[in-house]
């Protein structure tokens, strides 16, 4: 984790560019945390809920759990537009049994070196140990318990956060496996990709996150600016990223942690983090290599191993700090994404039930509407899928839109019926709706030495 830069503010420029306001889950339900446990709100795993926390507030919800699935829980908090923040500022989620006994251990992610207010996520878990030694490993009531952290002489406002909680629940295995990380993986990174880049712009929360198949994308970020994108993932496979912020043709000084880009899993767990300071000049900040995701890998020590135990969407969220916009300008500034997923896709392990919410851990599941509409796409695929029924969400849906998109765009009928048989034989076969983006995966180079960069906000868990 990087200290504090001697250069960087102590709390955000009222002047900073206001970034878009965070997208909670538009089915999200909202519930007020309770003070204590007697009048505490009950969440069940698979949905969605949108509350808000009090600086130092303790936060209580209740979970009823089985005694045969995995329960995680994650906490994405939210300063309201305008707050100011603190590099100790943060959220802390723990869940404990009836007896007040701590599962797994509790999550922190606090706001860190950025000193810039954005998005933070932090997540905790209950895990079932074979042989049902150890804590929380009863069927029955159980309560999560959020807390806004901060030390005493913190600089943050007092301001309300609001908060988005996902719990969720992974069923055991039909045949136990084993029972140990494994210890032998390829730690080499790989050559960079090179080639054009295609533009895909992120989404504004975990939900409408945007989709990146493996490829080099572009956008341009705001100073203040989060953005939010999700990369399938499956079992096997290996992930690698790099952010590369564009130089500045105006504007001198130095930002001590500019850029961070983290990655959470599919339970929205921080698996790692990296960041970068900015000058003016171009900088990057890549993603130290990961392991094969693999359900083994839970359980290692180190989270960054431990993290990659499903497949599914995992999530790169990048945050722009809003101090940069004191040195070099509102921007916006171009960002670049390269993106690999490496390795054959193995066979899932074989889970006795399902996940909670459904196909959490399938990075095959097909979401037309967000692939296509919304923050990241052009429309015209989102629309095709929409029509064919498969429920796409995004621009274009339905098929009279799709029809008068394929009239503008002057395709023939025939032409038409047979885009939408291949998009009909690409659903059967569970794959993403083909994206304009892949062809540029193929140019691959040498790649660029990377310039050291300091860690951005943290999530820890206490053991």
């Amino acid at each position: 984790m990087a200290a504090p830069s001697a250069s960087l503010p102590v709390s955000a420029s009222a002047s900073a560019p206001t970034p878009p306001p965070y997208a909670f889950a538009e089915d999200a339900t909202t519930v007020q945390g309770a003070t204590g446990t007697a009048d505490a709100v009950r969440l069940e795993p698979g949905r969605t809920y949108k509350s808000a926390i009090k600086k130092n507030a303790e936060l209580y919800y209740v979970l009823d759990l089985d005694d045969t699935s995995d329960a995680y829980v994650s906490a994405t908090a939210v300063p309201r537009p305008g707050a100011t923040v603190a590099f100790s500022d943060g959220v802390k989620v723990s869940l404990q049994d009836a007896n007040g006994r701590t599962c797994h251990g509790a999550g922190l992610a606090h706001v860190g070196a950025t000193q810039s207010p954005h998005p933070i996520a932090a997540s905790t878990a209950r895990e079932i140990v074979p042989g049902g030694s150890g804590l929380c490993q009863a069927a029955g009531t159980y309560y999560l318990i959020v807390e806004r952290t901060g030390s005493p002489g913190s600089s943050g406002d007092g301001a309300d956060w609001d908060l988005e909680l996902r719990p969720a629940t992974e069923p055991r295995l039909k045949k136990a496996e084993a029972t140990s990380a494994p210890e032998v993986w390829d730690s080499a990174s790989p050559e960079a990709l090179s080639g054009n880049g295609v533009e895909r712009r992120g989404g504004t929360g975990f939900t409408t996150a945007t989709p990146l198949p493996q490829g080099i994308w572009t956008t341009g970020v705001s100073p203040g600016q989060t953005l939010f994108y999700r990369v399938p993932v499956d079992w096997g496979q290996q992930l690698y990223a790099t952010a590369d912020l564009s130089s500045s043709s105006s504007g001198k000084g130095f930002v001590g942690t500019a850029l961070v880009m983290s990655l959470y899993n599919p339970v929205r767990g921080l698996v790692d983090d990296t960041g970068s300071g900015y000058n003016g000049r171009q900088q990057s900040a890549a993603l130290q290599p990961l392991p094969p995701v693999d359900y083994a890998n839970r359980h290692a020590v180190n989270d960054r191993v431990s993290g990659m135990r499903f497949a599914g969407s995992y999530y790169l969220v990048v945050h722009l700090a809003g101090q940069v916009a004191e040195r070099f300008g509102d921007g916006p500034f171009g960002l670049t994404l390269r993106v690999r997923v490496a390795g054959t896709a193995k066979n899932p392990p074989a889970y006795e039930g399902r996940t909670q919410p459904r196909d959490l851990f399938d990075a095959t599941a097909v979401d037309p509407g967000r692939v296509a509409g919304g923050s990241g796409g052009d429309g015209l695929t989102g629309g095709i899928a929409g029509a064919v029924g498969d429920g796409g969400t995004g621009a274009g849906s339905g098929g009279d839109t799709t029809m008068k998109l394929v009239a503008a765009a002057g395709i023939g009928t025939g032409t038409f019926l047979v885009l939408t048989l291949g998009v009909w034989t690409a659903l059967a076969r569970r794959r993403h709706v083909p994206d304009p983006g892949l062809a540029n995966a193929a140019h691959t180079a040498h790649t660029a030495t990377a310039l050291p960069a300091p860690r951005g906000h943290r999530a820890a868990r206490r053991r």
